[in-house]
């Protein structure tokens, strides 16, 4: 389906859509009750769904969060109360019938379906030896809808590669489109500069959607070790991340000083807060898909 090409705010809420087949896979796994409540809402403006044991059913809709009944957005008093056996199930159908087969997601905290749905998960955890060795007893689920918006990175595309590609920080708190901003951005160096790219999806979610012809994706792989792995077989110009943290930065210097762009993103609020400044943009968000200012090496504004 053609989608139209936008890039304020506005339209970035107005606009959010993705490929039907991975609502049908979410619904699929959510048990009969909470799939009625969820069939009766505008699926396309739906990014998230927040599941808690005896709790009301939310999701986050059009940018704000809303409660969740029997025939979809209600009142909190009128809403769905999830019960652990619920989420059991929800759990278990998501995990394709087989916990063991994602158990090393799940002591990360999260579990990713076929089709990008990444489902964080919250319980107790049980450790062996400093290490996580299992979660028991899944209180709560928050199941994040991919989307892919053509279009929503014109803007920073435009302001930020007029002298060629660069490695770039996409800086905001979760849920800011940070992740929709890069897969966006990916396929048009894809399509544009028909550079190699390399894309390093360490939770399953950066490559839900079209990242053009010339990407390759490494899924599941922590980011020493795609980026290690990378940089040896697939010869990329652009390795393309998500969500940096303070121990990844080691892995992306190796690849800037290997004369290797990198695009990433990372839950900061300014230029100031970045750990090692390796980028040669900055681009600070200020709301869903809405850049607030872009800065260079320096810290100075620039674009």
């Amino acid at each position: 389906m053609q989608q139209k090409k936008h890039g304020s705010p506005a339209l970035f809420l107005c606009y959010l859509s993705t490929l039907s087949h991975i609502y049908r896979a979410m619904l699929e796994y959510l048990p009969p009750r909470l799939m009625e409540g969820v069939r009766h809402i505008d699926l396309n403006r739906l990014s998230e769904l927040r599941i808690r044991a005896e709790k009301p059913l939310r999701a986050l809709y059009d940018g704000k969060f809303v409660f969740l009944g029997r025939f979809g957005i209600c009142s909190a008093r009128s809403a769905l109360l999830p019960t652990a056996e619920e989420i059991e199930k929800t759990l278990f159908a998501a995990s394709g019938f087989s916990i063991h087969s994602v158990e090393n997601q799940l002591r990360q905290g999260f579990l990713t379906c076929a089709d990008g749905e990444r489902i964080g998960i919250a319980g107790s955890y049980v450790y062996d030896g400093g290490k996580v060795l299992s979660v028991h007893s899944v209180t709560s689920l928050c199941i994040r809808v991919p989307h892919e918006i053509r279009g929503c990175a014109e803007e920073i595309y435009g302001r930020c590669f007029r002298e060629g590609l660069c490695s770039l920080l996409l800086l905001a708190p979760p849920g800011e489109g940070k992740t929709t901003l890069l897969r966006d951005l990916t396929r048009l160096v894809c399509e544009r500069m028909e550079s190699n790219v390399l894309v390093c999806d360490e939770r399953g979610e950066l490559s839900a959607g079209e990242l053009g012809s010339s990407a390759d994706c490494m899924r599941f792989a922590d980011k020493l070790t795609a980026f290690t792995a990378g940089i040896r077989a697939m010869r990329p110009d652009l390795i393309v991340t998500d969500e940096l943290l303070p121990e990844d930065y080691d892995a992306v210097r190796r690849a800037v000083e290997s004369g290797i762009r990198v695009f990433a993103s990372a839950h900061l609020l300014q230029y100031g807060d970045v750990p090692q400044k390796l980028f040669s943009k900055y681009v600070i968000l200020s709301g869903l898909g809405k850049i607030g200012s872009i800065c260079d090496e320096r810290g100075e504004l620039c674009g």
